[in-house]
């Protein structure tokens, strides 16, 4: 399948970053999102980002101007009638995701491809509310979109070899580099990293080290870019929170237990960057 239309449910963090990848790789792409200072938001970051790229001598203004003319706002989900791909970005809550889903199936044709970018919800469950679930299939990309290379190909129980195949070279084209993984809670990447981060809060609840210090620690002593705190900072702590009691209520195993500082930090609106304070302060 030759895909040229890209469809994109949700404008925050994740929906622009990879409605950036996509108009810069030549997709044409309809933002969508319910909230239209959202999405106005959204194309000022793009565009913004992309400013930046030709500033450092990365893309030219050219290239930055064709990139921003494959880039529709969609503000209503009919919209996307005409995509080939839709993929769903949307805030992490199952059942809005459902509902979406059955939403999309109604909108798009029966030859496209509905995709989402959930970070842990089953999309055998996502597929199951479907018509043609064969066609649902798990697209999990990574934060910042534009700098991370790995995509996350998760199949449904439902989910077809063609579906697969034809999603895969996309996020080739894309300049992705795809892991192929069965529906499970967390899937590769959150099932491994977030209980590393809650380790990393148990850490500084119990008072063994400062923040600045545990990062330090696994910067320097396992090589890690980033440390887990400043890591949770940017994923976001909320996120975290939920993949955590995902996987708590999935396999009821006490090794996913969220800290309760963790869970503090959320209830206090300390969600890391996007707030302007987590586990560090930011401008």
């Amino acid at each position: 399948m030759n895909f040229r239309t890209i469809g994109i449910v949700g404008a925050g963090t994740m929906g622009r970053g990879i409605a950036q990848v996509c108009i810069q790789r030549g997709f044409d792409v309809a933002l969508n999102d319910v909230d239209a200072k959202a999405l106005e938001k959204a194309a000022a970051a793009i565009e913004k980002q992309l400013a930046r790229a030709v500033e450092k001598g990365r893309i030219s203004a050219e290239d930055q101007a064709a990139a921003m003319s494959r880039l529709r706002l969609a503000p209503s989900l009919e919209d996307l009638a005409e995509v080939d791909l839709c993929i769903e970005a949307a805030t992490e809550n199952p059942d809005l995701k459902l509902d979406l889903f059955r939403a999309l199936e109604g909108v798009c044709s029966k030859e496209a491809i509905i995709a989402s970018n959930t970070s842990s919800i089953s999309l055998t469950r996502i597929a199951g509310v479907c018509t043609l679930p064969e066609r649902v299939i798990g697209m999990h990309f990574f934060n910042p979109v534009p700098v991370m290379e790995l995509v996350e190909l998760i199949r449904a129980l439902q989910t077809s070899d063609a579906t697969f195949d034809a999603v895969s070279a996309f996020s080739e084209r894309l300049g992705k580099s795809v892991v192929s993984v069965k529906d499970s809670p967390g899937f590769v990447v959150n099932r491994m990293l977030v209980p590393l981060i809650n380790e990393a809060v148990f850490v500084l609840a119990e008072g063994l080290a400062e923040a600045e210090e545990i990062d330090k620690a696994m910067r320097l002593g396992a090589n890690h870019p980033i440390g887990p705190l400043a890591l949770a900072d940017l994923v976001g702590l909320d996120v975290c929170l939920y993949v955590l009691d995902v996987l708590y209520r999935e396999f009821s195993d006490s090794k996913y237990r969220a800290c309760p500082l963790l869970r503090k930090m959320v209830d206090a609106g300390r969600l890391g960057r996007k707030s302007g304070r987590g586990f560090f302060e930011y401008a």
